[in-house]
């Protein structure tokens, strides 16, 4: 019979037991999110809001109107998912029906009436081609001037991408996802673009946030829209708002201040200050640069947070660039002090991007 330290150990040996079987089975979690965005199944319940609890059988008559699939196998999916708080299981009577509707983590896979979603941002993660290089993680321990994607294909991201235009859209499409929610959030509560006459988009792609922002702020006379020729070639025409094409390694257009979100994450320490040194000269006396980044807490702990910009920081890691990263505050501090900016100040008004004004 086993003393009260003994049944200690044993519930302890138990709890780690199955801990390490969940992690090994971890990969269960974003394939079924795949499927289920896949099959359009938070579409099928949400239903323009209504949100009601149905069985998968119904579930499966929505997404497949011509007939056929398999509803237990779907509601293997759906029990799964239901255990991380992206649906909400309501079993009917003696417990031999089961239906599901949506939780707020759920919902997050509604397409909106822009066609966008988070789901997009699930399923541009997990595409067959960066599976390939997921693979290759532990290379950058081993070597990491050198990265994964680049062992795997032979050019970076970003030049794949483009040459492969199914690639590309869902790219920028789930990063439209993620950027757009923030953006409206951040609109509403951040005052930092007040009193800003020329505002410069690092990175703006075809300049979605920057019209966000001008529309936000009518005293803003001009937007200036900065990132690669080829990106900006395709950008449309939008009022107060001038494309110019560049590398932002080689220099920044001038403004009264400068934007750059979820940029420096791909970067290394170095040209990070490269960047933000030309971001400084570009900026006149008590100018502000303004950065939009993950931003990692100083301790480690098990929130959802924490998780989530580890994890993030991680997928930077594997897929972009083996030295590119997230950054504590105190990390980017100290690069814009290099940098020669005086001092930076965090706002925290999401839980994963952060707010940083570093001032001239």
């Amino acid at each position: 019979m086993e003393n009260g330290n003994g049944e200690t150990s044993n519930n302890n040996n138990n709890n780690a037991r199955l801990a390490i079987m969940e992690l090994a089975n971890m990969i269960s979690v974003p394939m079924s999110l795949n499927a289920i965005i896949k099959l359009k199944v938070a579409d099928a319940i949400w239903e323009g809001g209504s949100n009601a609890p149905l069985s998968p059988a119904e579930i499966l008559a929505k997404i497949r109107p011509q007939g056929g699939g398999d509803a237990e196998n779907l509601q293997r999916i759906l029990r799964m998912l239901t255990s991380y708080r992206v649906f909400e299981e309501h079993v009917v009577d003696d417990g031999s029906q089961r239906r599901y509707s949506l939780t707020e983590v759920g919902k997050t896979l509604v397409t909106d009436e822009n066609g966008l979603s988070h789901g997009l941002y699930v399923l541009q993660h997990h595409q067959d081609e960066l599976m390939r290089v997921w693979t290759m993680v532990h290379e950058t321990v081993n070597d990491s001037s050198s990265d994964p994607f680049v062992k795997v294909y032979g050019e970076r991201p970003y030049s794949y991408y483009g040459k492969n235009p199914e690639m590309n859209s869902l790219m920028f499409n789930a990063m439209s996802g993620v950027s757009m929610p923030f953006m409206k959030a951040m609109l509403e509560r951040y005052d930092g673009f007040e009193g800003v006459k020329t505002l410069v988009d690092v990175g703006g792609s075809v300049g979605d946030c920057l019209k966000m922002i001008l529309e936000k702020h009518s005293s803003i006379e001009l937007g200036i829209n900065f990132d690669l020729p080829e990106v900006v070639e395709k950008a449309p025409q939008i009022p107060r708002i001038k494309h110019v094409g560049g590398d932002m390694l080689d220099y920044i257009p001038k403004g009264d201040a400068i934007f750059m979100k979820w940029i420096l994450v791909i970067f290394t320490d170095d040209e990070c200050k490269q960047i933000m040194k030309s971001c400084y000269n570009a900026l006149p006396e008590k100018g502000k640069f303004i950065i939009c980044d993950p931003v990692l807490p100083h301790h480690t702990d098990d929130s959802k947070r924490t998780r989530a910009l580890l994890e993030s920081d991680i997928y930077v890691m594997a897929i972009y660039r083996a030295q590119g990263k997230h950054r504590t505050e105190e990390e980017y501090r100290q690069l814009g002090r290099a940098a020669g900016f005086t001092d930076c100040k965090g706002v925290y008004i999401d839980h994963f991007f952060t707010i940083l004004e570093f001032y001239k």
